[in-house]
C-alpha cells in the first residue's frame, strides 16, 4: 500500500462498501470534546456525589432525547441504530457504574469515562456484534461530557462545500444525519463491511470505503478521488481526469435511477428484487421502489424499547402495517425475533451470557420459552389473514435439520410458508437436507461471514476477513444455492451482500433466486443485472469462487463483466 504524502500523491486501500466515484476535498472529522474546557471544568460545582449524579442524569437524558428526535425523523437502518443509541444512553447499568465511581471520590467527567471504558471492555471481550457498541458508547460519553461542561455536542458538522468525510469511525448519530448533497463520500479508518457506517452509507447511497489505514493522515482540504468499487482513495489525481471519472459514474447512476423492474438478467432470467424493512414506515417507503415484495422484515426492531412482550393483538397490528403496504405487490418474508447479541429485547433476551453472539439468540430463545414463538406466529397469521398478503416466515440462527423441521411444522399449522435463515455454516453445509423440511432458504451474509471466518465484524485489523467476497463464504453460498436448484425451491440473500451490484451478478450466477436489500440499493442492483446475461453471471460466479482473496474476486468479476 502506498500512503498519501504531504505533497498530495498516493493511494490508500480500504474495504469497498458502497460503489460510486467521488472527488473533492478531504474533511477530517475528529469530534472530541475540548480538552481545555474539560480541564477548566475540573471537579465541577457539585456539592456531593448525588448532585453530580443528578447532573449526569440530566445530561444522559438530553443525549437520549436527542437520539430519539433524530430517530423520529429517520427511517430504516438510521432510525434503528439511533433508537438503540438512545436506549444505551439511558442504560441503568451504565448509570450504576457512574454512581459507583462517583462514590469513590472521582469527578463526574472521570466517572463517566471510567464507566464507559468498563462497558467497552466488556463488550469488546464479548466480540461479535456486541463489540460494535464500543463506538456507540464512546460517542455517548463525548456527548454527555459536553452537556456536563456546557459545550455543544461533538460530532459531524456538515461541510460548507461538498467534501469527502474522513474519520476514524462514525457513530450512528453522525451517519444518520448526513446529507448526500454535501457529503460526497465516506472514508473511515476503522470498521468493516457490516458496520453501522457501512449500513447507513448504503441506505443513503454515498460511496463508502471503510477499514482504511492512514486515512487520518490526509492533509485537510486535499482533493482525493474515492472509488467505492475498488476501495481506493487516491490523491494527486489530475482534476480533469477526476472530473471525467465522476461524470461517467453520474451517467451510470442516472441510468440506474431509471430502472423500473422487474428483476431479471439481460436474457430474461427472473431474479426477484426485494426490500429489507423494519416497520410500517420503512415498508411504505420501500413499496414505492420497483421491488416485488419484502425479503426481510426484522421484527425484533419493533420491540427494542419495550419492556413487556406485546400481546398477540398488539403484535398483529404492527405486522399488519408492513403486510398491508404490500397487499397488492408481491409477498413479505417475516423473520421471527432475532433478539440477543447486539439487539437485546427486554422480554426475550438472556442476560449475563459470556458470548452473546454465540449464545441464546434467534430461534434458540424459544427452546426454553416456546410460548414466545407461538404467540409471535399466531400474531403473524392474524396479520396475514387481515391483510390478505402472501406471507412467508423464517427463523434466524437455525443450526440443525431438526430445528428447521420443528419450526416449519409450527408455521405450516398456521397456513403460512416456512423457511429458515442460513447464517450458521452448518445450515449451509446441510442445505439440501434443510430443503427437505422447509419451503425456502434465505442467506444472512452478515452473520454467515462472521461465523465462517471467526472474525469480529468491527475489528479493523480483520476487516478483510469480514468481507462477504471471502472465497470460503462464497463457497457456502454456492452450496446453498445449488441445493435450492436441485430441490426446485427458492434460495435468497437478505444480508448486506445483496446490495453490492457487482457481487449480485456473481450470486445470481451461483443460482440465487432473490436479492433483498435496503430500498436505496434496489435500482443500482436491478440495473446492473439487466445489463448482464446469465452466462456472464455464471462466469462471474466462477471468477469470484476461484479467487484467492476478496480483492482478487472483485477484480475478476469486473474483468468478466467488462467494468
Amino acid at each position: 500500500m502506498v500512503t498519501a504524502s504531504e505533497s498530495g500523491s498516493g493511494v490508500l486501500q480500504g474495504t469497498p462498501v458502497v460503489t460510486g466515484v467521488a472527488f473533492g476535498p478531504a474533511l477530517i472529522v475528529r469530534g472530541e470534546v475540548s480538552a481545555e474546557a474539560v480541564e477548566r471544568f475540573g471537579a465541577g460545582p457539585f456539592a456531593d456525589a448525588e448532585a453530580a449524579l443528578a447532573a449526569y442524569d440530566g445530561a444522559a437524558g438530553a443525549v437520549a432525547d436527542g437520539f430519539t428526535r433524530k430517530a423520529d425523523k429517520a427511517v430504516g437502518a438510521a432510525a434503528e441504530v439511533l433508537t438503540a443509541s438512545a436506549g444505551l444512553a439511558r442504560d441503568k447499568g451504565l448509570r450504576g457504574a457512574v454512581r459507583k465511581h462517583l462514590n469513590t471520590g472521582s469527578s463526574l467527567v472521570a466517572s463517566v469515562h471510567d464507566a464507559v471504558e468498563q462497558f467497552v471492555e466488556i463488550f469488546t471481550q464479548m466480540g461479535g456484534l456486541m463489540a460494535e457498541r464500543a463506538t456507540d458508547l464512546r460517542d455517548i460519553e463525548r456527548r454527555i461530557v459536553a452537556h456536563v461542561i456546557g459545550e455543544p455536542e461533538p460530532g459531524v458538522q456538515l461541510p460548507e462545500v461538498p467534501s469527502v468525510l474522513v474519520a476514524e469511525d462514525l457513530a450512528p448519530s453522525d451517519t444518520a444525519g448526513l446529507d448526500p448533497a454535501v457529503v460526497l463520500a465516506l472514508v473511515t479508518e476503522r470498521g468493516g463491511p457490516t458496520s453501522h457506517t457501512a449500513i447507513i452509507a448504503r441506505q443513503l447511497g454515498i460511496p463508502c470505503v471503510v477499514g482504511t489505514p492512514g486515512c487520518l493522515d490526509l492533509p485537510v482540504g486535499l482533493d482525493v478521488l474515492v472509488d467505492g468499487t475498488a476501495g481506493t482513495i487516491t490523491s494527486g489525481v489530475d482534476p480533469a481526469e477526476a472530473a471525467t471519472r465522476v461524470a461517467a459514474d453520474k451517467e451510470m447512476r442516472a441510468a440506474s435511477a431509471s430502472w423500473s423492474g422487474p428483476g431479471q438478467t439481460a436474457d430474461g432470467t427472473a431474479v426477484k428484487i426485494l426490500a429489507n424493512v423494519a416497520d410500517g414506515a420503512s415498508a411504505r417507503g420501500a413499496a414505492s421502489a420497483p421491488v416485488q415484495g419484502v425479503g426481510l422484515f426484522r421484527t425484533e426492531l419493533c420491540f427494542l424499547d419495550q419492556k413487556e412482550e406485546p400481546t398477540v393483538e398488539e403484535q398483529a397490528d404492527i405486522y399488519a402495517e408492513v403486510l398491508s403496504a404490500f397487499s397488492e405487490v408481491g409477498y413479505v418474508v417475516i423473520r421471527t425475533l432475532d433478539a440477543g447479541s447486539d439487539k437485546p429485547v427486554a422480554f426475550a433476551t438472556h442476560v449475563g451470557e459470556e458470548n452473546p453472539a454465540l449464545g441464546v439468540r434467534g430461534l434458540r430463545l424459544s427452546f426454553d420459552n416456546p410460548g414466545l414463538m407461538d404467540r409471535q406466529l399466531d400474531a403473524i397469521a392474524l396479520a396475514a389473514e387481515r391483510t390478505g398478503t402472501e406471507t412467508w416466515v423464517m427463523a434466524p440462527m437455525v443450526a440443525t435439520v431438526a430445528e428447521a423441521a420443528d419450526f416449519a411444522a409450527k408455521v405450516r399449522t398456521r397456513g403460512l410458508k416456512a423457511g429458515v435463515m442460513v447464517e450458521v455454516p452448518s445450515a449451509a453445509l446441510l442445505a439440501h437436507r434443510m430443503l427437505e423440511v422447509v419451503d425456502f432458504l434465505s442467506i444472512g451474509t452478515n452473520d454467515l461471514t462472521q461465523y465462517t471466518m471467526a472474525a469480529d465484524r468491527m475489528a479493523t485489523d480483520l476487516a478483510h476477513l469480514t468481507d462477504p467476497w471471502q472465497p470460503a463464504v462464497l463457497q457456502l453460498i454456492a452450496i446453498t444455492a445449488e441445493a435450492g436448484k436441485q430441490a426446485g425451491k427458492p434460495v435468497g440473500i437478505c444480508g448486506e451482500a445483496a446490495a453490492d451490484p457487482l457481487l449480485a451478478c456473481a450470486l445470481v450466477g451461483m443460482g440465487i433466486t432473490s436479492l433483498s436489500m435496503a430500498a436505496k440499493a434496489v435500482k443500482p442492483v436491478g440495473a446492473q443485472l439487466s445489463l448482464v446475461g446469465m452466462d456472464a453471471c455464471e462466469d462471474a460466479a466462477e471468477a469470484a469462487l476461484s479467487a484467492a482473496d476478496p480483492m482478487a474476486g472483485r477484480a475478476g468479476v469486473r474483468a468478466v463483466l467488462g467494468l
